[in-house]
C-alpha cells in the first residue's frame, strides 16, 4: 500500500512538467529557452537551500555536480528548446523513448531485473507516442526533435545515477544542489547565446514564478524522494504522465487537433504506464521497495534483507526533520531522542554501510 501511495505522489511531478508546454507557448518571451531554463533553475534551488541550510559533503560535490547537469544543466534546455519548436503535445510525448533508456542503463549501472512485460511497455509506449505525434498535423521540426529525445536521454541518465548513488541526504537538500547547479551551468550559455532581456513583462514574471516555484521546487523534491525509493523503470514510466497533460492541455485550452488516431495512442501510453506501476519491479531486484544500501566509499549495491529491523512511523518523521535542519532541538541526539548521535556511530563499520530509514 505504501508502495503504491508513493507512487501517486510521485505521479504529481510530471504531471505538472506537463503544464510546461502550455506556459512556455503562451506566457514566456519568445526564443529564449536558456532564459527559461536558468529562471526555472536558479532562484527554486536557492529558495531550498535557505530551507534547508545543508551544503554537499565529501563525493556529493562531485555527485551533485554530475546529477544537476544531467536533470537540470542539459535536461531543461533542451526541454524548452523543444517547447519553443514543436507543439505542446508533439514535445512532450516525444519523451516517452525515456522509460527503454532508462531500463537499458537500469539493468547495467544499479542491477534491476526488468520484466520482459515492463520492456513491451516501454514500446507500446512509443508506439502511442507515433500515434500522437503522426496524427498531430502539425510539422515536425528537426531540431526540436532532436532536442527533446536529448532530454529524454539525459534524465534517464540521471535517473539512474541517482539510484546508483543512493543517498542519506534529505530530498529537499538534493533537490537544492541540483537545481543551484544546473542555473549556474545554463547562466553562461545563456549569456553568449541569448543574452539578458530587456523587457519583461507581468505576464513573464508570472510564468517564470509558476516554472521555478511549482514546476521547479515542489515538482522536483517530489520526484527526487520518490525516485530515490521506485524502481527506476517505475520512475521512468510515470514520466509519461507528462505528454497526456500536455496534450490534454493542448487540446482543451489551444485548440490544437486531437484525432481519433491521438486518443488511442494516449490510451497505449497510459496503458503502458498502469502495466508497470501494477506489476512493480521483480522480486528480488534492487531497489524494488528501498533505495539499495551503498557503502561510503561506493561499490555494488546491498539490497535490505528481511531481516533488517522496520522503524516505526515516528521514528521515519523524527529522522527526515532532522536531515532538513527543520527540528533543531533533536539534532544532537540519536535517533530515538536517547543516545547522542557519536555513540550511535562509534563502531566504524556501522558508518560504512547505513540502513535506510523506510524499507516498507
Amino acid at each position: 500500500m505504501l508502495s503504491k501511495l508513493l507512487t501517486l505522489r510521485t505521479a504529481l511531478a510530471p504531471a505538472i512538467w506537463g503544464t510546461t508546454y502550455l506556459v512556455t507557448t503562451t506566457m514566456l518571451p519568445e526564443n529564449t529557452p536558456l532564459l527559461a531554463g536558468a529562471a526555472r533553475a536558479l532562484p527554486a534551488g536557492v529558495l531550498l537551500l535557505l530551507l534547508t541550510r545543508k551544503l554537499p559533503q565529501g563525493s556529493w560535490w562531485w555527485k551533485s555536480l554530475i546529477l544537476g547537469a544531467l536533470n537540470i544543466g542539459v535536461f531543461f534546455p533542451l526541454l524548452f528548446i523543444a517547447a519553443y519548436r514543436l507543439p505542446g503535445g508533439v514535445a512532450a510525448t516525444l519523451g516517452a523513448i525515456q522509460p527503454l533508456i532508462v531500463a537499458t542503463l537500469a539493468v547495467r549501472l544499479v542491477g534491476e531485473r526488468v520484466r520482459p512485460s515492463s520492456l513491451l511497455a516501454g514500446v507500446v509506449g512509443v508506439g502511442g507516442v507515433a500515434l500522437l505525434v503522426l496524427q498531430a498535423g502539425a510539422r515536425l521540426d528537426t531540431i526540436g526533435v532532436a532536442a527533446a529525445f536529448g532530454g529524454s536521454a539525459s534524465m534517464a541518465l540521471g535517473i539512474v545515477l541517482g539510484k546508483r548513488w543512493a543517498s542519506t541526504v534529505g530530498p529537499l537538500s538534493l533537490t537544492a544542489w541540483q537545481l543551484i547547479w544546473g542555473g549556474l551551468l545554463i547562466l553562461p550559455v545563456m549569456a553568449v547565446v541569448e543574452g539578458v532581456p530587456t523587457r519583461l513583462t507581468g505576464q513573464n514574471l508570472a510564468a517564470f514564478a509558476y516554472l521555478s516555484i511549482i514546476g521547479g521546487a515542489v515538482a522536483y523534491t517530489v520526484w527526487f524522494a520518490g525516485s530515490r525509493r521506485l524502481p527506476a523503470v517505475t520512475t521512468s514510466f510515470l514520466g509519461l504522465l507528462s505528454p497526456l497533460v500536455a496534450a490534454l492541455l493542448g487540446w482543451v485550452l489551444l485548440g490544437q487537433d486531437f484525432t481519433l488516431g491521438q486518443i488511442v495512442g494516449a490510451i497505449l501510453v497510459l496503458a503502458a504506464l498502469v502495466t508497470v506501476v501494477l506489476l512493480g519491479a521483480p522480486s528480488g531486484s534492487v531497489g524494488a521497495n528501498a533505495p539499495a544500501v551503498r557503502a561510503s566509499g561506493g561499490g555494488t549495491p546491498v539490497t535490505p534483507t528481511r531481516g533488517v529491523e522496520k522503524h516505526p512511523p515516528t521514528v521515519r518523521l523524527s529522522a527526515l526533520l532532522q536531515e532538513q535542519s527543520i527540528w533543531p532541538a533533536q539534532r544532537h541526539k540519536g535517533l530515538h531522542g536517547d543516545e547522542p548521535e557519536s555513540e550511535l556511530h562509534s563502531d566504524p563499520r556501522s558508518r560504512a554501510v547505513e540502513l535506510p530509514r523506510d524499507v516498507g
